[in-house]
């Protein structure tokens, strides 16, 4: 199998087309989508996997199991004799089998291994892009705290200033209604 190098510039894609969007989780899977089918994607690749699964089912090995049931049945029982005890057809059908089946199954394995591989090494690509990006959310998110805090102080300053301003407005105010009414009383009783 031949090796690909990942660019790691392959997975981000922070401009991403709304078309896009609805498969954006897989983006650190495309680099490997080559790896989806066990032995390519021509007609031969397509049918040697499904018959290499095939192998695997329930089916086939009820199936099989009938078969050599009834190949034996046939010929103890005389109605028909191709195939005598020891049964050496059978067991040249038998060895065929296994002689096709083993290498489809082996490299379905050693390719499903790969695919594996593939998807962990995305996986670990997605965790390590997911905790930087956490680690950028908590540095955004420690500096608009520095940030709140600081209008927090400045704010605190802002209401002392206008607090200090309000009480010197009303000295003020209380100072010159002093004076105005010193002065109303002074020239009230000059008048008199």
């Amino acid at each position: 199998m031949e090796e690909r190098k990942v660019n790691a510039d392959e997975f981000h894609a922070p401009d991403v087309k709304p078309e896009d969007k609805t498969n954006y989780h897989f983006r650190f899977h495309r680099a490997y989508k080559h790896l989806d089918s066990t032995f390519g994607n021509n007609w031969f690749g397509l049918k040697a996997e499904n018959f290499a699964r095939f192998f695997g089912t329930p089916f086939f090995l009820v199936a099989q199991t009938i078969i050599v049931f009834f190949w034996i049945a046939l010929n103890v029982l005389g109605l028909t004799v191709f195939d005598k005890y020891p049964f050496i057809l059978l067991n040249l059908a038998f060895s065929l089998q296994a002689a096709y089946a083993a290498p489809l199954i082996l490299l379905a394995q050693t390719r499903q291994a790969d695919r594996d591989k593939a998807h962990a090494e995305a996986d670990t690509m997605h965790r390590e892009a997911l905790a930087q990006a956490s680690e950028q959310r908590s540095v955004i998110a420690s500096q608009q705290s520095a940030l709140i805090l600081e209008l927090l102080k400045k704010n605190t300053e802002l209401t002392e200033t206008t607090k200090n301003l309000s009480m010197r407005i009303e000295t003020l105010t209380a100072e010159l209604h002093n004076k105005f009414i010193s002065s109303e009383s002074g020239a009230a009783g000059n008048e008199a």
